[in-house]
């Protein structure tokens, strides 16, 4: 089993790929893919089948996953770019 460097819950930051930039919650983590949900992000079309729930079957919008790597905690990215701005200059 590996381990990630984040979990369900964690607020993250997209750092690369098509969402570069946008920033979401953990929904879900897929630890086989090495993949995970981010809340609102790589938004994908399900169609579903027709059923008692939905007479006319239907088409749903749900998260897609994107890859660990390509994710960075909330937090750590606010200290980075916090450490950029406050670096001293040299004389």
């Amino acid at each position: 089993m590996q381990k990630f460097h984040v979990k369900r819950g964690d607020p993250v930051i997209v750092i690369a790929g098509s969402h570069k930039g946008k920033e979401g919650k953990i929904l879900e983590v897929l630890a086989q893919k090495g993949r995970a949900r981010v809340e609102g992000l790589a938004m994908m079309k399900r169609h579903l089948k027709k059923s008692q729930e939905h007479p006319q079957g239907s088409i749903v919008e749900r998260e897609g996953s994107i890859h660990v790597s390509n994710l960075m905690l909330k937090t750590r990215h606010d200290e980075r770019r916090s450490r950029k701005g406050a670096a001293p200059a040299k004389a």
